[in-house]
């Protein structure tokens, strides 16, 4: 029956989508890998308008949550892999390529990570490289030659371009991250390793940026990507900043990777900036104006800016090695809950009924 149900709707996805002259994954896949990310009930198979979607239009995915230490490591000396097996298994059914995101993140750690045992005493500067080594071993040797490549470390540097003061830096300094790549690279040799973060178009950030990588290709260790995390809005980032940011990426020797693109088409709260998760914002009406549909002018305007982003990865397609959106629908994107639950949010390439938006042929033909 679940068999039937996936056909019929693989039928209404291919028959509504008719007039698209190609798909993503033929238009845009000619010259970089073009995915999004997948959530746990995506991957465990309970949304067959998402595997439609996934199978016609990318060709690679990122798992959302369930490769994040807090996954995979609940307790100290237990690794818990099977909803990633899940999501890797699906990705093969789907016929598409898998990164694994992320192995160094302050966030989403689990509750042990930093302490010393059951107790609220901070651990130590040797055990917390200890575990370090151990979790990026464990997780990149369990999936050795199932991923294409690891987001090594995951948002490290301030807008400022500061280290951010995170407990790996506090207790290890930017040593951290050199551990977690050289570790990536001993437990993985053929995996591609990339340092991932957000606000990516401040130029301090990208003067940072840029330094670490040359940093890390001093001391002889492998970095093959950075990831511009593109949670973008309808007036930021500038884009002259951004293009700077793709061009100077590129110049450091690295592939660019456009990663978790979005665009928030709601009003921002005072205060909000950036992708840090743990902004969290009380819920007011007046955030939330579009909650029964765009007005016309409106998406005409998140139109603009689609295919204002898509002509730019296209200028630069032989310096991009990914795009991948954040979600797969707007039905299911963390921007209706974050930074403000409760919102609707029109942030995706398909609407809530995984049906492609009328910009997904602009971008096509851009791409032809």
């Amino acid at each position: 029956m679940k068999t039937l149900r996936l056909v019929v709707i693989l039928l209404v996805v291919f028959a509504s989508e008719s007039v698209l002259a190609q798909s993503l994954r033929e238009a845009v896949g000619k010259y970089c890998l073009i995915g999004a990310a997948v959530n746990q009930w995506q991957s465990d198979g309970q949304v067959p308008e998402a595997d439609a979607v996934l199978k016609r239009h990318f060709n690679c995915a990122v798992a959302e949550n369930c490769m994040k230490p807090e996954v995979l490591a609940p307790a100290e000396g237990i690794f818990d892999f099977r909803t990633a097996d899940k999501f890797i298994s699906y990705c093969q059914q789907l016929g598409l390529k898998a990164t694994g995101h992320c192995l160094v993140w302050h966030s989403q750690a689990p509750d042990w990570w930093f302490t010393n045992g059951y107790t609220a005493a901070p651990v130590s500067k040797e055990v917390l490289k200890e575990r370090l080594i151990k979790h990026i071993k464990t997780v990149v040797g369990h999936f050795k030659g199932q991923v294409i490549g690891w987001d090594v470390v995951n948002e490290a540097i301030e807008d400022d371009g500061s280290f951010r003061k995170s407990p790996y830096y506090n207790l290890l300094g930017e040593e951290f991250i050199e551990i977690a790549f050289r570790t990536a690279h001993e437990a993985d040799p053929d995996a591609e390793l990339y340092y991932n973060d957000y606000s990516m178009a401040k130029p301090s950030k990208r003067d940072a940026v840029c330094r670490l990588i040359r940093h890390l290709k001093e001391k002889g260790l492998r970095i093959d990507g950075v990831g511009m995390q593109s949670h973008n809005g309808l007036d930021y980032p500038d884009l002259k900043e951004y293009e700077k940011s793709i061009e100077a990426f590129a110049a450091c020797g690295v592939k660019v990777l456009i990663t978790e693109l979005d665009i928030n088409v709601l009003p921002n709260p005072e205060g909000f900036g950036g992708a840090a998760v743990e902004q969290n914002f009380e819920f007011q009406q007046k955030y939330n104006p579009y909650a029964n549909g765009l007005p016309k002018a409106k998406q005409q305007e998140l139109d603009k800016r689609w295919t204002n982003l898509f002509k730019l990865y296209y200028k630069h397609r032989n310096q991009i090695g990914r795009i991948t959106l954040w979600g797969v629908s707007d039905e299911n994107s963390w921007l209706n809950g974050w930074p403000i639950k409760g919102r609707t949010n029109y942030p995706l390439l398909f609407d809530r009924n995984y049906q492609a938006k009328p910009v997904v042929n602009e971008i096509i033909n851009i791409f032809k």
